[in-house]
C-alpha cells in the first residue's frame, strides 16, 4: 500500500480504526479474532492503527498492543488522551490538565507495549484547559521521548492554530465522509496552509455508505449508532437516496460503494488518511483495495455533483455530544 505523510509521520494511505473491535458497535469481537484481523491488516500493507484509552475503556489499547507487538518499528499507533474516566463519569467529562496528560501517556505506553507513542491526540477540546497548556504538556512528552507526534481530534481552526504555535501538529482527526463534509469549510484549508495532515474517521458513515444498512437493519445492544439521530429509522430511509446514487456511480466504475467513498477521500488531498474500521477479513480486503482505485477529475466531479444534490437527514450527533465538536 502506498504511504502518505501526516506532518512528518509516515503512514499507509489507509489506516485501521480499531475502536469497533472492542467498543461502540455492540459486544466486543473475540480477542483472538481481533488480533488475527489486526495482523492481517499489517500483512495487507496497513501501517497506521488508531485506538484510544476510552475505548473499552483501556481494553482496545491492550488489544492493539498485543496484536502489534511483533511489528514494533514497522507500524505507527495513534492513541488519545483527554477523557475523564472513572466511576460516575460520562463521555462528556473531559480532563486535559497537563499532569493528567502525562499520567495517561505513561499508562498508554504500558498498554500499547511501546517505548514511545507515535501519535498522541487530544481526544476532544477541553474548554477548561487552555490549548497552549495542552500543547505544552505534549511538547514535554516529546522532549522526553515518550511521544513522537502531536494531534488534535475534532478541533476547530482557531484551536488548531493556537496549538500548532506551541507544538507543531502532525495531524488533526475529525469525522469526514460523503455524508459529513463540515471539515471542508475551515479545517482543511487551515491544515493545508500549516502543513498538517488530516485523519478521517467515520469515512464510511459508520457503515451506512457501504449500502448494507437499511431502515430495518437491527443494531446490536450497546451499538452507539442507536443514539445517533442520523441512524433513526426515518433518517435511514431518507438517506438511502445518497447510498443509491453512490451505488450507481460505483457500479459504473466497477468498484463497491465503500471503495468509492474511500477512494474519493484519498483523491482529494495527498495528506488525507481515512481510517475505516471493520470486524471481518472480507471488509478489510475490500477497504484495502480502495487504496489502489484511481479516480479521475471527471469521476470526482460526478461524485460531487451527485452527492451534493442530496440533503442528509438527521444530526450527526446528539445535541449534548455535538457541543464537544469543532472548537
Amino acid at each position: 500500500m502506498q504511504q502518505r505523510k501526516l506532518g512528518k509521520l509516515d503512514v499507509s494511505a489507509l489506516g485501521l480504526g480499531c475502536m469497533g473491535l472492542s467498543f461502540g458497535y455492540g459486544p466486543a469481537l473475540d480477542r483472538r479474532e481481533s488480533i488475527k484481523l489486526i495482523r492481517a491488516a499489517v500483512e495487507r500493507g496497513f501501517t497506521f492503527f488508531d485506538t484510544a484509552e476510552v475505548y473499552g475503556p483501556y481494553t482496545n489499547e491492550e488489544l492493539v498492543g498485543e496484536a502489534l507487538e511483533p511489528f514494533k518499528g514497522q507500524v505507527a499507533v495513534a492513541t488519545k488522551f483527554g477523557a475523564d474516566i472513572g466511576p460516575g463519569k460520562t463521555p462528556l467529562d473531559m480532563n486535559s490538565r497537563p499532569e493528567h496528560i502525562k499520567q495517561v501517556a505513561e499508562a498508554s505506553l504500558k498498554r500499547l507495549r511501546v517505548d514511545a507513542i507515535d501519535l498522541f491526540y487530544q481526544h476532544r477540546v477541553d474548554l477548561r484547559v487552555p490549548i497552549e497548556d495542552v500543547a505544552g504538556a505534549v511538547k514535554e512528552l516529546i522532549a522526553e521521548g515518550k511521544v513522537k507526534h502531536f494531534g488534535l481530534s475534532e478541533a476547530g481552526a482557531a484551536t488548531i492554530r493556537r496549538a500548532h504555535a506551541v507544538q507543531p501538529l502532525a495531524a488533526v482527526q475529525s469525522e469526514y465522509s460523503l455524508w459529513h463534509r463540515e471539515p471542508e469549510r475551515e479545517v482543511l484549508p487551515t491544515l493545508e496552509e500549516l502543513g498538517i495532515g488530516f485523519v478521517a474517521f467515520g469515512p464510511l458513515g459508520q457503515g451506512f455508505l457501504t449500502g448494507t444498512i437499511d431502515p430495518l437493519t437491527p443494531l446490536a445492544p450497546g451499538d452507539f449508532r442507536s443514539m445517533l439521530p442520523r441512524f433513526s429509522a426515518e433518517a435511514r430511509l431518507a438517506n438511502r437516496a445518497l447510498v443509491e446514487v453512490l451505488a450507481k456511480l460505483a457500479l459504473r466504475l466497477q468498484i463497491t460503494p465503500a471503495q468509492l467513498a474511500l477512494a474519493w477521500l484519498l483523491a482529494l488531498k495527498p495528506w488525507i488518511v481515512p481510517i475505516p474500521g471493520t470486524r471481518t477479513l472480507g471488509r478489510l480486503d475490500e477497504n484495502a483495495h480502495a487504496a489502489s482505485v484511481a479516480l479521475t477529475q471527471a469521476d470526482l466531479e460526478d461524485i460531487d455533483a451527485a452527492a451534493g444534490q442530496i440533503p442528509i437527514h438527521g444530526a450527526r450527533l446528539p445535541e449534548l455530544f455535538e457541543s464537544l465538536s469543532g472548537r
